[in-house]
């Protein structure tokens, strides 16, 4: 099998609902890091065999293959191809995972993968009469941005609860308390602060032109768990709760990028080579700690063991979910987790955050001067996928 590299990654900084990206449309942000890769590698975009971009919604403007449209928009020439991947939350790890196959198995030399998502202009959607002309009653109006929707009343009612319900699940059947998560929130506001402010992230991210935003927008370099004991509990059971939105992940937009190839096939000093994939599966109710196994199965393929992993880099969906995890992972050094912060401070537009960890991954296993990463994500619905980054 030929191997796969990492030869550039960059992402947009991600904006909070309704904030700095709001009024640009998912099409756009695709667009803006797809023309930045080209630029700063100096690819002429003819020579991409194929655009694949994750994103979990397509119910708006991302509608109709939006990484077709992208790359029109981003001015590559017709010749190149897109095609839009839904995985929900690990859409575009997913796009990478198919990128590099398709380069491993020679049917293409260079693939631009990553994701987006607007989750600001997710639009509403009305449920259609399956009649000509409705027979009464009033119809459902729903918002898109996240959640279930449309539900199949044959699913069991446990499978169908909503993502943070099953976040408050998992912390209490394995006894995470809410300080723990608030303390681990807090965490990764200090550290995702304090990468902006070294300079860790200006490799990676790029500004959309016409927007004034320096930095991911959710951010929050002053909280406290004094403060974030303040809120209160989102989804409780049996009168207990523990998971607040200070220790939840927010609702964002953004985009990311990944430029893989053929080792050799460009001029330049990639940033790692992936050296195995993996998936897993749980019951839907329990899809926070399907990262475990994902990056268990991804390591037992790469031929590694935690020991020999450097750096770590999970989405961070919830606190209770991250602490679930790293809990699972026994072996791994708490400190090679999210060393540089995690969604829970930057964000996390669903159809872009898995592009926005191997990006992260792959930019610090280039810093570091070498190593071993794991990029691992939780997906609603029961599943996990995990890549193996090396250097």
């Amino acid at each position: 099998m030929i191997e796969t590299v990492v030869y550039d990654a960059l992402r947009t900084p991600f904006g909070r609902s309704g904030g700095a990206l709001a009024g640009t449309r998912p099409d756009d942000l695709a667009a803006v890091v797809l023309r930045a890769v080209v630029e700063r590698t100096g690819l002429d975009p003819a020579r991409i065999d194929d655009v694949i971009l994750g994103d979990a919604n397509q119910a708006g403007e991302d509608n109709r293959d939006v990484a077709r449209f992208a790359a029109l928009l981003a001015g590559f020439p017709t010749t190149v191809t897109g095609v839009t991947v839904n995985r929900l939350c690990a859409s575009s790890m997913d796009a990478v995972i198919q990128g590099s196959r398709a380069i491993a198995a020679g049917d293409a030399d260079l693939v631009l993968a990553g994701g987006v998502e607007s989750m600001t202009r997710a639009p509403y959607v009305l449920e259609k009469s399956p009649k000509g002309f409705p027979s009464g009653g009033n119809p459902t109006l729903w918002n898109t941005s996240i959640g279930w929707r449309m539900t199949n009343p044959r699913l069991p009612a446990e499978w169908t609860i909503s993502n943070g319900e099953a976040a408050e699940k998992v912390a209490q059947e394995r006894g995470i308390s809410r300080e723990q998560q608030d303390e681990f929130a807090v965490r990764s506001h200090r550290l995702a602060a304090a990468a902006w402010a070294d300079g860790v992230f200006e490799g990676e991210v790029v500004p959309v032109p016409g927007v004034e935003l320096a930095r991911d927008e959710g951010i929050r370099d002053d909280t406290s768990v004094e403060r974030l004991a303040g809120l209160r509990a989102l989804f409780p059971r049996d009168g207990h709760g523990t998971v607040t939105a200070g220790n939840s992940s927010s609702i964002n937009d953004g985009a990311s990028a990944i430029l893989l190839g053929r080792e050799g096939v460009l001029d330049i000093e990639p940033l790692a080579r992936i050296t195995a994939r993996a998936a897993h599966g749980v019951d839907p109710d329990d899809f926070p700690i399907a990262p475990i196994e994902a990056a268990n199965k991804a390591l037992a393929r790469a031929g590694r063991r935690w020991s020999d992993v450097d750096v770590v880099e999970l989405n961070e969906a919830f606190a209770s979910q991250t602490l679930a995890c790293l809990a699972g992972w026994s072996e791994l050094d708490p400190a090679k987790l999210n060393a540089h912060g995690g969604a829970l401070a930057i964000g996390h537009p669903l159809g872009a955050s898995g592009g926005r960890v191997i990006a992260r991954a792959a930019h610090e296993l280039a810093r570091r001067g070498g190593g071993v990463a794991v990029a691992t994500i939780c997906i609603g619905v029961g599943q996990a996928l995990a890549v193996v980054l090396e250097r």
